[in-house]
């Protein structure tokens, strides 16, 4: 069964306001709009013509929220050999983990553990894979809940950036700038700043594999972001410095809800107008 979209286009307007600092009455006097009529879009009952005269306001593309609005897009289904994508439930909602690996070595490679990292663990043992080495691509609690278990108390290697430690056996912080990548088989994995909704958020591009592949946690999701817990800005500039100039073909991985591509998320998510 597909994973659905992880925000609804209310949430989208509603992270925007909060990242831009707007309250309903702002919204209301910049778009012309009467505040009940963004109260209902934060609620998810707006129309058509009041989404196209918000947009602008929160620097959100229109057309894409709209389409939001009629849940009329979902990102194709993505199949790619030696590449797995693990959803457990934490709370009240869902968290995404991945597994890269190269079939000739059968080194792999974990990015995040989500709430539950047995279906991962069971798939190593499964495929016969050796688990070589582990990132984090930021530490709040339902990315790094069963990281104990995933690396055996510390016998595979975890990495992190050093602006976002976590504690742990065999944890150790990594500097960008100092660390261009990391190899294991044919896979080489490059560490990306998208600091923003974490102090520390790390997008890692994998190579490798027959398309390039993304992990970028919470910087961003089919249709939304992660928001911008630490700075909306950063979010949402180092999204666009490090993500958005990947080729259009590249695989995103993102930390709730479903696969998606760069070209795909140039043309349907709204926080990114311009690509539009």
């Amino acid at each position: 069964m597909p994973i659905p979209l992880e925000d609804l286009y209310n949430d989208v307007i509603s992270k925007s306001m909060r990242g831009l600092g707007l309250s309903e009455a702002d919204v209301a006097a910049k778009a012309g709009v009467n505040i009940e009529a963004v109260t209902a879009a934060k609620s998810g009952n707006a129309d058509d013509a009041v989404l196209l005269k918000v947009a602008p306001v929160l620097q959100l593309d229109g057309p894409a929220l709209v389409t939001m609005a009629h849940a009329a897009w979902a990102p194709l289904d993505i199949q790619l050999d030696g590449l797995a994508q693990f959803n457990t439930t934490y709370h009240d909602m869902t968290v995404n983990a991945y597994l890269v690996w190269d079939a000739e070595s059968k080194n792999a490679v974990a990015f995040d553990t989500g709430a539950d990292a047995t279906p991962m663990i069971e798939f190593i043992e499964k495929n016969g894979l050796n688990l070589s080495l582990i990132f984090l691509t930021h530490t709040h609690g339902d990315h790094i809940q069963d990281l104990a278990r995933l690396s055996a108390d510390g016998a595979v290697t975890t990495f992190v950036n050093e602006a976002e430690p976590c504690s742990g056996a065999g944890v150790k912080t990594f500097k960008l700038g100092d660390t261009e990548s990391w190899e294991t088989g044919s896979l080489r994995i490059e560490p990306r700043s998208t600091r923003g909704h974490s102090k520390g958020g790390i997008t890692y591009v994998v190579s490798g594999l027959q398309q390039p592949v993304a992990i970028v946690g919470d910087a961003l999701f089919a249709s939304s972001m992660g928001g911008g817990m630490v700075s909306y800005a950063d979010a949402l500039a180092t999204t666009r410095k490090e993500i958005f100039t990947l080729p259009h073909a590249t695989i995103l991985c993102p930390g709730h809800g479903p696969l998606t591509t760069v070209g795909e998320e140039k043309e349907h998510n709204p926080f990114y107008p311009e690509f539009k």
